[in-house]
């Protein structure tokens, strides 16, 4: 009877556990429908701006030596009449950046005397991000506010697509979509690159053209300053600050626009450990959102399919320590399920499988057959092979992260506060450029152990499916142990042991060879005779002393 009361137990418990994450999955290809019912509803300006309307740059730094003179020659090749155009480097480093903003700003005064440049350097980091954007709006002379971080490097067509949507009074907001310089540089960018892909078009899309609420992504954005004011300023009490601003701002009544065919290139994270750590940011910060703003969402008078919709964003990170629950059920259920038939594997276990699994891929295939769209709309293949190759890994990838993220949560659910850590950004853009020999590294961890742990486990997990018959199982069992072990491996590879273990088996570091920029970064174009930059009057490059 013990026996029969434990099996009882962990099998409902796997059951109802599979069950909860099927329903979030389920929720990814409710995303798809959205996406395609509302596809006509792009929005539209509501009219032209007559004259152009002030717009400021802000440029919210941290050590960011390697990245930050693309930054800024990219901004100062943004086109906008440039008596309505401030810039803000708002520099909070403690290292060579400090110095290299400084030089990068005199030389861009010799080079264009008309752009108005502000540099802040903060000695006090008083709400990280968050503070350094507010304590920025302080001496801001724009009434919009256009925010990249400094690995992004903005399209000099930017401000000329996005600006006339605030034509329209009740536009608090326009996001731009993400695009990724480096994409082609790892297995783990192209993974990255299908999961960011995902949410730039299927949710952001799917949610803004149907109505729902949806985030500002912290960066390639423009904001009306009232808008900001209007919805308590930014606040550093999360760790994901633009979340918590967009939610409060749209229980404000404030419109947010969704812009997916202006693209924002950017640099994704090389290292496993820097990509976990923005990972881990995200999912802790979004949790910590949710703790805050969610009751008063639910309380709130927006519809329906706005509180549901927003329940399962901010909630959708508690799903990580579910799978993490599951990795661990999974051998003891296959253990106490020794002579289970195929009809309960039909009737139960591949419908609660395919609901998590394919609706992961039908979500980031179609996002790929879309962003193919917008690239090339005459000539996008109908199916994204490409895509379909790293599907296998983007679903292993998100299963390796449960660990990871499943900590996040948790510190998050627990008031656990812990300062804002930033991503290091190399200025990687080819296949034959190095990250290892950079200064930026992120913080070792234990989590790393338990992840190849975990991989050892399914391992054993493999050997009892066999061994007892459950071979519809393997294909899954596979994917969590490839999932945990390529987190893990990769973390402790590319970190202090793995420089250790490369070093006695005398393994070369990737060439440094130098890659030219992607076609699409393109450069300013010098100023002729009468035109818009020619004609302002010389600004002036400001340089703010410590605040």
């Amino acid at each position: 009877m013990a026996g029969m009361s434990l099996s009882g137990v962990v099998l409902g418990t796997y059951l109802a556990v599979l069950l909860i994450l099927a329903m979030y999955g389920f929720h990814r290809s409710s995303l798809i429908w959205l996406y395609y019912r509302n596809r006509r509803n792009r929005p539209q300006p509501a009219g032209r701006f007559s004259e152009m309307p002030a717009v400021t740059v802000q440029l919210p730094l941290f050590n960011e030596m390697y990245v930050v003179e693309r930054l800024l020659d990219s901004v100062a090749a943004v086109r906008y009449p440039r008596d309505r155009f401030q810039v803000q480097v708002l520099d909070d480093s403690t290292d060579e950046t400090q110095e290299i903003c400084k030089r990068k700003i005199a030389e861009l005064a010799r080079k264009f005397p008309e752009l108005d440049v502000e540099y802040i350097h903060r000695v006090d980091r008083t709400g990280f991000k968050a503070g350094a954007l507010q304590n920025g709006l302080r001496t801001a002379k724009g009434e919009f506010v256009l925010i990249f971080d400094a690995d992004f490097l903005p399209l000099p067509d930017i401000l000329e697509r996005a600006i006339d949507h605030f034509t329209d009074p009740r536009v608090a907001v326009v996001q731009c979509r993400w695009e990724h310089v480096n994409r082609d540089f790892s297995a783990l960018t192209e993974v990255q690159a299908l999961m960011l892909d995902g949410h730039f078009i299927m949710e952001h899309a799917g949610r803004n053209w149907s109505g729902r609420f949806f985030n500002f992504n912290g960066t390639a954005g423009l904001w009306r300053r009232a808008a900001i004011a209007d919805a308590g300023d930014w606040q550093h009490d999360t760790l994901t600050e633009d979340m918590d601003l967009s939610y409060r701002a749209q229980l404000r009544g404030w419109k947010f626009v969704y812009l997916p065919d202006i693209a924002a290139p950017a640099e994704l994270p090389v290292e496993m450990s820097a990509f976990k750590s923005q990972q881990f940011r995200w999912a802790k910060g979004s949790i910590q959102v949710c703790k805050k703003l969610l009751p008063t969402i639910l309380r709130s008078n927006v519809t329906f399919a706005q509180k549901s919709e927003a329940f399962f964003h901010l909630t959708n990170n508690l799903a990580y320590p579910l799978l993490l629950l599951l990795s661990i059920l999974l051998l003891p259920n296959l253990a106490l399920r020794a002579h289970h038939g195929w009809r309960e594997v039909l009737m139960i276990d591949l419908p609660l499988f395919f609901g998590t699994t394919m609706s992961v891929a039908s979500f980031y295939l179609a996002s790929q057959r879309e962003i193919a769209l917008l690239r090339d709309p005459m000539h996008a293949p109908r199916f994204q092979w490409a895509a379909l190759k790293r599907l296998p890994l983007v679903m292993s990838m998100g299963i390796g992260l449960c660990v990871n993220q499943s900590r996040a949560v948790f510190e998050a659910l627990l008031g656990r506060e812990t300062e804002f850590v930033r991503t290091p950004k190399h200025g990687i853009r080819g296949k034959l450029e190095s990250w290892s020999g950079k200064k930026y590294r992120s913080a070792k961890s234990l989590t790393p152990f338990i992840e190849l742990g975990l991989a050892a486990y399914f391992v054993v997990a493999i050997a009892v499916a066999l061994r007892h018959g459950h071979y519809v199982s393997v294909p899954f069992l596979v994917l969590f142990l490839c999932g945990f072990g390529y987190v893990g491996w990769g973390s402790v590879w590319q970190g202090s042991a793995g420089s250790t273990l490369r070093a006695r088996l005398g393994l070369r570091k990737r060439g440094t060879a130098v890659v030219p920029p992607p076609a699409y970064v393109v450069p300013a174009p010098a100023p002729a005779p009468g035109d818009v930059l020619a004609a302002q009057p010389s600004a002036k490059v400001t340089t703010a002393l410590e605040v």
